[in-house]
């Protein structure tokens, strides 16, 4: 008897700690992986940072702010950016040079790299982001400006490597 009651303590602490620390990763802040090359030299691949959640839900990104957000191309990916562009600024994006005698780029190719918005403003409720890396990045100059509700948190602070820690 005495055993069962330990056991019912045990399983009721460990919901309680899984719901505490789920509403905290969901609503306060969590860790964050970095993958891919497109923030470096900033961060780089296997960076680990410390981002948080409450500013994104009450306040506006500023200008320089680094951000994760879902991937406006594939829901199932977050991504890691600089927040470049604000609603009303006014956006100058170059567009691939038209050569109508090298067949060998497939419209496919073309569709991808051409920037969806160019010469425009920036609509209200949405941010214009760019990685630090920009000849290897992809980002609003592929996919246009993204939705607020697509930012997930703001990164705070790089906290791995140990030898490379400092505030973002």
């Amino acid at each position: 008897m005495k055993v069962l009651s330990h056991l019912k303590d045990i399983v009721k602490y460990s919901i309680q700690y899984m719901c505490v620390t789920h509403c905290f990763f969901e609503y306060v802040g969590d860790f964050v992986v970095c993958n891919g090359p497109s923030m470096e030299p900033t961060l780089y691949s296997n960076n680990i940072l410390l981002t948080e959640r409450i500013t994104t839900r009450f306040y506006k990104p500023n200008r320089g702010d680094i951000v994760i957000a879902v991937s406006p191309t594939n829901p199932d990916q977050y991504i890691c950016k600089r927040v470049i562009g604000l609603p009303g600024d006014k956006i100058i994006t170059d567009k691939l040079p038209e050569n109508k005698e090298d067949e060998s780029l497939s419209k496919t190719t073309v569709d991808k790299y051409t920037p969806t918005f160019n010469d425009e403003y920036i609509p209200k409720g949405f941010v214009w982001v760019e990685g630090d890396n920009s000849t290897n990045s992809s980002d609003s100059r592929y996919y246009g400006p993204i939705p607020l509700g697509l930012i997930r948190s703001r990164a705070i602070c790089r906290i791995w490597p140990l030898n490379e820690v400092k505030t973002l």
